[in-house]
């Protein structure tokens, strides 16, 4: 009961295709990529997942629920830890490196996972906040232009926490093999490109990656250094965001989720 698209069949060659769906090759039980609880591809129906790195591809599998069959672009660094995730060797996830941020300066971002009450229902989110002045590609200004670049590129200021963010189109995050590898933006060709990826992929909890995959939406919030902090606890990570907001600091968007 496997699916596989057209793109992973151009990766994979027609004969392995083929004999993947004959059964040949089928992985039977699996850990879903997406949701990580267990599947049976003879019971349900399964998408094939082809992870394609600069110089590695690992095919994986989920429930067709979940995500469609498709090719996930990743980085060969990425991709090698998730290697090592499926084959055990991965030591225990701690906190990724911060990606440099995408604007041309040496400041780099970090991301807190976290979920947040709006309307009810707790969501999930990423807070996005640099470690020191964000400047324009090619400026010498000192002005930290952060949120006005991130307002540029189709963020809105957030003035009620209690308020789900409009979405942002083009922009995604990618959730793959259980972890956030990156924040995607709109890129050339109708292609994305990463705006902040993950050194080592980053470990979410159960409830965030359930949430994630229950709302198929991710809340993105971001600030200017020294605003939100690295909060211990989500209740004091969202005492800062209202903080944020009540000082007209906090943009935010809402995205849906890239591969899985």
């Amino acid at each position: 009961m496997l699916d596989v698209s057209d793109d992973v069949r151009a990766e994979i060659g027609d004969e392995e295709a083929d004999r993947l769906l004959a059964g040949g090759d089928a992985p039977g039980s699996y850990d879903c990529t997406s949701c990580r609880t267990p599947g049976d591809s003879e019971q349900e129906r399964t998408s094939t997942v082809l992870f394609v790195g600069e110089e590695t591809a690992v095919l994986a599998f989920a429930h067709a629920t979940c995500i469609p069959s498709q090719v996930v672009p990743v980085s060969e660094e990425q991709l090698q830890g998730a290697v090592r995730s499926i084959t055990g060797e991965d030591a225990a996830a701690g906190t990724p490196e911060p990606a440099p941020a995408p604007t041309g300066s040496q400041a780099t971002l970090g991301i807190t996972c976290g979920l947040v009450l709006i309307e009810g229902e707790l969501r999930p989110a990423l807070v996005v906040e640099p470690n020191g002045p964000i400047a324009r590609p090619g400026s010498t200004s000192m002005n930290d232009d952060f949120l006005p670049l991130l307002l540029e590129q189709g963020f809105s200021p957030v003035t009620d926490m209690n308020q789900l963010p409009a979405p942002n189109p083009g922009w995604s995050a990618l959730l793959a093999m259980g972890k956030l590898h990156a924040v995607l933006q709109p890129g050339t060709a109708n292609n994305q490109s990463a705006w902040w990826q993950a050194h080592q992929p980053l470990a979410v909890s159960d409830g965030w990656r359930a949430a994630a995959n229950k709302a198929k939406t991710v809340l993105m919030y971001a600030a200017p250094v020294g605003t939100i902090g690295h909060q211990p606890r989500e209740d004091l990570m969202r005492q800062a965001l209202e903080k944020a907001a009540a000082d007209g600091v906090l943009v935010a968007a809402a995205m849906p989720l890239a591969g899985t």
